[in-house]
């Protein structure tokens, strides 16, 4: 595989692969079922023209892509990016059926991208994209199908969209089509914080097992999105110090901790951390190597590298983005006796509260937020648990144990059904 001077692989799928066969190494399995395991399902390249507001015609690319369904229909997020590549896309339908198989929920992968730049976009074109990517996908998405959701810069309104265009071509209002909605279209309480309450939940569980007191914990946050921002919320509630933050536009520091409510408003009102006086301002990356207990990496993937592992004085990493560490840094921060609580468990709060919604919606009943919070406490611990029992077995990483968890559930599911031949 051909590696950059940062290590970051040329193919981010690759990656994925390298996580999964460190771990399937561990397992006694044909290796033809562990290549049936490992190779998407199906890859879906689609061009979409679209009217811009000026009158002109542009064609976009977009991807879908179902990794495996054979533990349930896909899900996986729809992202709109400069960036988006059909590898990253595949990679992440990897990482989501790993992920459902992990923390147990009746799902398999997929993931969606289209390359384009919202933020030089209008509303109304974001929607005619939105629109015409559902009505190419109609035959290959449903609610017991393949079920997308909201991902880097997508929201509510995307998947509001994403429904009422499925809806339509249906001729009935199909609900479960989509999760991370709009609460009053069918949506669940908690989806929004979700995956931010799953890293909280990670990161007390590990400082348990590790002895370290919660209050007073140092946390550094890279990211601060929804994932980043409501999990340094939850956890500065819960008694922790957040150290150090860091955005796309900039980063901040107070190692007395940063008053979180004034931060949070001051990135509402400008639309980033940089520039708030409560706290010394950081250079760009810096918040990865800060003096901190808890490192919380919750932007994009591929963040820390061989070049900053060395460099990082966390006692452990909670991975609430996808991807944030390199192959090569997983090697670096496991020889530095650094644990990282792995993506496929970490942030898996956000297709946990997801898998509830879809139930709710399929049943028609819907909980109150405490009734969520209290079942995704309940799937988080229980995942936790058998991650950290697995990886004291087999004396591995958290991250092996939790793709040896998956791998193996996933392996059982295809050899009780048998191959169709």
């Amino acid at each position: 595989m051909t590696i950059h001077s940062t290590d970051i692989p040329i193919s981010t799928f690759e990656s994925a692969m390298e996580q999964f066969d460190e771990a399937a190494a561990l397992l006694n399995l044909d290796p033809g079922l562990l290549e049936v395991i490992k190779r998407p399902r199906r890859s879906i390249i689609l061009e979409l023209p679209v009217t811009l507001d000026n009158g002109t015609l542009r064609l976009f690319k977009g991807f879908r892509v179902q990794h495996s369904i054979i533990r349930g229909p896909g899900k996986g997020g729809i992202r709109y990016h400069p960036s988006v590549t059909l590898d990253e896309i595949q990679a992440l339908a990897a990482w989501m059926t790993f992920k459902c198989a992990t923390v147990g929920i009746p799902f398999g992968g997929a993931k969606g991208g289209v390359i384009c730049d919202p933020k030089t976009m209008s509303k109304g074109e974001l929607e005619r994209l939105t629109r015409r990517y559902t009505a190419e996908l109609m035959d290959v998405i449903g609610p017991e199908r393949d079920i997308p959701a909201p991902d880097v810069n997508t929201d509510e309104q995307v998947m509001a969209w994403v429904m009422d265009t499925y809806s339509m071509h249906e001729r009935r209002t199909e609900t479960g089509i989509v999760t991370g909605k709009p609460v009053f279209m069918g949506g669940s309480l908690g989806r929004r914080e979700a995956t931010g309450r799953g890293v909280e939940l990670c990161v007390l569980a590990m400082a348990a097992h590790l002895g370290l007191p919660i209050d007073g914990l140092r946390v550094a946050v890279q990211g601060f999105g929804n994932v980043g921002s409501v999990a340094a919320s939850l956890l500065a509630a819960d008694g922790c110090r957040i150290v150090a933050v860091e955005d796309v536009n900039g980063a901040i520091a107070d190692p007395k901790g940063l008053n979180m409510e004034g931060l949070l408003g001051h990135s509402r009102q400008t639309g980033s951390v940089a520039g708030y006086s409560g706290g010394e301002a950081l250079k760009r990356g810096e918040v990865l190597t800060c003096d901190c207990d808890v490192l919380i990496p919750a932007a994009l993937e591929n963040v820390i590298t061989r070049s900053n592992a060395p460099k990082i004085q966390a006692k452990f990493i909670a991975e609430g983005a996808n991807g944030p560490t390199t192959p090569a840094a997983d090697k670096i921060l496991a020889e530095r006796g650094i644990p990282i609580i792995p993506d496929i468990l970490c942030n898996a709060g956000g297709v946990t509260v997801s898998y509830f919604e879809w139930v709710q919606d399929r049943i028609g009943y819907f909980w109150d937020e405490d009734e969520v919070n209290r079942r995704l406490a309940l799937i988080m611990n229980r995942s936790f648990a058998d991650v950290l029992n697995t990886s004291l077995e087999y004396k591995t990483t958290l991250r092996v144990a939790a793709f040896m968890l998956a791998i193996r559930r996933v392996s059982e599911t295809i050899l009780a059904r048998g191959l169709y031949a």
